[in-house]
């Protein structure tokens, strides 16, 4: 017998929609109906949710000329389906889809909560944090926070299913003469400069630690021949593909990382402990992933690198460095690991379960 609804809102993009799913699984477990509420991106998504009832709502990024229109126009469409499903409980998980769900169900009246992946304070949450009665959060809330910090708890970031599995997979460093695995990542929007920087730095390491490399790095279909020529030309041995759908396992492979500062990303490092150069995205909304690298960094956790800085001489002075440090990458990779927060989704789950409790 069901518990009752739940109803998640969440951005059309997979840092929004992966923890979404992580949660939906977790209370599935425990007996509620899971709605999933969120813009026509989903369709992306839909194999991740089985069983789950999906709704769509009207909505717009916020800089848009348009948002005031959409959003309210979403508002109503949201706030007359949230009295028709009457949950127990309402949850964003950020990103636009998410605002006009959350401002429907403050307004409705039913139990709500916002989940804050980053260090900064995203600004759809922002709209509603102060008016919600709890904001869990993947990490300390380094600006924007609510006003009433006490409705903060600390849950970790929902990981998914196939980290989860290698929560903790020991670190082996490398070790003299070994092979060193290095596995570069920059989603979409980092892999061109990451394309451009890291074949020219690593072509310019000593030969001996090149004949050592083995390389995984995610690049544009666009750069992928000029990126195979120049790792071809330096006779290191790479692997390049614009999508890796075996991520986690490359991950717990490595010996180092080099990656964007996206909330999905920190938590995966932190999960499986390994040790990155973390390079922020600086377009990134409000410069959120400087503050998710720094939380790193400032725990010797990672080496933030600003893009500005990442040149190609400096980059190969530190990797040579690196890696011929086997005891500081591995006491970087622990530091990682004791940053994150087990049990991500049950600790959602059952803050989630309070509400409702708090509220019948």
């Amino acid at each position: 017998m069901s518990l009752g609804t739940i109803v998640l809102a969440a951005g059309g993009t997979g840092g929004h929609l992966f923890p979404a799913q992580a949660l939906a699984g977790a209370l599935a477990r425990r007996g509620w109906n899971i709605v999933v509420m969120t813009d026509v991106r989903f369709t992306n998504y839909a194999t991740h949710f089985p069983g789950t009832r999906i709704e769509t709502v009207l909505s717009s990024p916020l800089s848009s000329l348009l948002a005031p229109l959409k959003i309210a126009a979403g508002f109503a469409v949201a706030f007359f389906k949230l009295l028709r499903l009457k949950p127990a409980a309402v949850v964003g998980f950020g990103g636009y889809p998410s605002v006009p769900v959350m401002l429907g169900a403050v307004a409705a009246g039913f139990p709500a909560a916002v989940i804050e992946q980053n260090t900064v304070m995203g600004r759809a949450n922002r709209l509603v944090q102060n008016r919600v009665a709890r904001v869990a959060a993947a990490f300390p809330i380094a600006r924007f926070a609510p006003k009433d910090r006490n409705k903060i708890v600390m849950t970790g970031n929902p990981l998914r299913p196939e980290v989860e599995a290698l929560w903790g997979t020991p670190y082996e460093p490398p070790f003299p003469a070994g092979p060193l695995r290095l596995v570069v990542f920059g989603g979409s929007q980092g892999a061109r400069v990451f394309s451009e920087i890291i074949p020219a730095a690593l072509s310019r390491l000593p030969h001996d630690i090149k004949l050592r490399l083995s390389v995984v790095q995610q690049c544009r279909p666009e750069d992928l021949e000029t990126v195979k020529t120049v790792y071809a030309n330096a006779e290191i041995r790479a692997e390049l593909n614009n999508f890796f759908t075996d991520m986690p396992r490359r991950l717990a492979e490595a010996h180092l990382v080099i990656a964007r500062c996206g909330a999905g990303t920190m938590a995966e490092l932190m999960a499986i402990g390994r040790p990155a150069i973390l390079v922020p995205y600086p377009s990134a909304m409000d410069n959120h992933q400087t503050d998710n690298a720094q939380f790193l960094s400032r725990a010797n956790a990672g080496w933030m690198v600003q893009q500005k800085d990442l040149g190609p001489d400096d980059l190969a002075q530190r990797l040579g460095s690196l890696f011929r440090s086997p005891s500081e990458l591995a006491g970087c990779a622990e530091a990682a690991h004791k940053l994150a927060i087990p049990h991500a989704a049950e600790n959602l789950a059952d803050m989630v379960e309070q509400l409702t409790k708090k509220a019948a």
